[in-house]
């Protein structure tokens, strides 16, 4: 039972605040420790698909978000050069709501109303080594003071130091792939769509983000240099606008208008062996950091937190809650993990009969059987983690 619970949770992103709000609604007392000063999102855009939004529907705050979120109407796949629809996914069904969000507007909305529901926010605490013991989870901050503490929850990223104790041999390998994000303001509104451009050895992705003014841009290339990993890294325009200087002209002429462009290197990383030990659990990007080729990463995460504080709140042995969690967890999101690697070979196939073959089958599906394709991912998408 949460009742009065202390609960820590490491990190105050989309999962770290998902699970604060959900444990804290379960009556859990629920501090969160983020290290940046203030909390925020860097500007970029995700796609909350329904299994995803039935858990911000759970928790309260979907209406927030979806008044700044266009609700997707498709997802659409085109050639790189003439721009020509491959395959079409109509997304216009009224009981699996898709939305385009913004981070930094779910970010905001989650904090508001984990606030509201008595959650403590520590900003400025980076927590920079997590050591589990059978009585207490001990945190390591970054000017050096260590705190005790209870039932820890480690929503703090790809390099969490949790995820380093609990699996000390895990290695990530970069993948030969490299990506740029961007947000670019466009003067007139774009259908409320994803479209992805399937190039040899790349595709970009976009979409529109609030007003349709505003567009997300993710753009993937296949090279040998080696990129850091992370978010962060600003990157000079050019080179995006290089690297797809073959596109058609829609694809180009969207590109001239960025400005503040990040790349980052995608590595591999295996879903994490171990998920808990003692009063420690690992919980989104922790546990299974993913390649954005299926969308699903923020998903995984919101889903994580809804299940995890479910699963603390119907189990009052707290050893016994954790582990059903990750039994609960770590199948559904091992298959995503994988199905969002084998999505990037789909999107980079080269000229040449396997290229020819698979575009061929995907225009016969969308004329023939428009829903084959599209069932292929009702696994992920009509999942209910709040059932």
């Amino acid at each position: 039972m949460l009742i009065g619970q202390e609960v820590t949770v490491a990190g105050g992103g989309i999962g770290g605040l998902a699970a604060a709000l959900a444990l804290a609604q379960r009556g859990a007392a629920v501090t969160v420790l983020e290290q940046a000063p203030a909390i925020t999102e860097v500007g970029a855009g995700i796609q909350v698909s329904p299994n995803g939004w039935r858990v911000l529907q759970a928790l309260g705050v979907a209406e927030a978000v979806a008044a700044t979120s266009p609700r997707s109407q498709a997802v659409r796949l085109r050639d790189f050069r003439r721009g020509a629809e491959v395959f079409g996914m109509e997304l216009a069904r009224p009981e699996q709501p898709w939305h385009l969000v913004h981070r930094a507007d779910l970010v905001a909305a989650l904090a508001e109303a984990a606030e509201a529901a008595g959650v403590t926010l520590r900003l400025g605490s980076r927590v920079t080594a997590i050591r589990p013991e059978p009585v207490a989870t001990r945190l390591t901050l970054a000017d050096g003071t260590e705190e005790t503490h209870g039932l820890t929850i480690a929503a703090d990223g790809l390099h969490s130091p949790a995820r380093a104790a609990l699996n000390p041999k895990s290695r990530a390998f970069f993948t030969g792939q490299v990506a740029w994000r961007c947000t670019i303001p466009v003067a007139e509104p774009l259908p409320p769509e994803a479209h992805v451009f399937m190039g040899p050895g790349r595709h970009l992705v976009r979409y529109p983000l609030r007003d349709r003014r505003l567009v997300n841009v993710v753009a993937v290339e296949e090279r040998d240099g080696w990129a850091a990993e992370g978010w962060h890294h600003r990157d000079d325009p050019v080179h995006l606008h290089r690297a797809f200087t073959d596109f058609c002209p829609e694809v180009r002429d969207l590109l001239d208008r960025a400005e503040d462009v990040y790349l980052w290197g995608l590595f591999r990383h295996p879903v994490a062996q171990c998920w808990t030990e003692h009063g420690l659990a690992l919980l989104g990007d922790a546990a299974h950091p993913t390649l954005p080729f299926l969308a699903q990463g923020a998903n995984m995460a919101l889903e994580d937190a809804y299940v995890l504080a479910r699963c603390l709140a119907e189990d009052s042995v707290t050893a016994d809650a954790l582990a059903r969690y990750e039994a609960l967890r770590r199948p559904r999101c091992a298959r995503i993990v994988q199905a969002a690697n084998d999505n990037a070979e789909n999107y980079h196939l080269r000229p040449g009969p396997m290229r020819f073959a698979a575009h061929t089958a995907l225009r016969a599906a969308r004329r023939f059987a428009p829903h084959a394709v599209t069932r292929r991912f009702d696994w992920v998408h009509r999942y209910d983690p709040t059932a």
